[in-house]
């Protein structure tokens, strides 16, 4: 929230986020309908020698998007990542079952 605020008291209307990871979703579900927000493939914009801190990365991305050279990658709306959330929640929770009962199966066999 604290990042929302800076970002509008200094008048900011488009953001671009690296996407490393997992690390851009919290940043990206406080700044979604508030601002411009453009998700930046990793690998298409690490290609320059000689970047190697934090700060270096984000002058660069800041150049790479004011001067429209990024690409943005397709988020989908919330409702849609809510939903697949979910679903990856189930089939994980569907695996750790099946580990479970296999495990079972196995000390059955072998107390035989």
């Amino acid at each position: 929230m604290a990042l929302h605020d800076w970002l509008s008291g200094w008048e900011c209307t488009h953001v671009a986020i690296e996407s490393t990871g997992v690390y851009w979703k919290p940043v990206w579900n406080i700044l979604e309908g508030a601002l411009t927000l453009i998700l930046a493939n990793a690998k298409r914009i690490k290609h320059v020698p000689g970047r190697k801190t934090d700060i270096a990365d984000a002058t660069w991305i800041a150049q790479l998007l004011r001067s429209g050279l990024i690409t943005p990658s397709f988020v989908p709306p919330a409702d849609i990542r809510n939903l697949r959330d979910l679903t990856r929640y189930r089939r994980k929770l569907l695996r750790d079952a099946t580990a479970e009962k296999n495990r079972i199966h196995k000390i059955l066999q072998n107390a035989i």
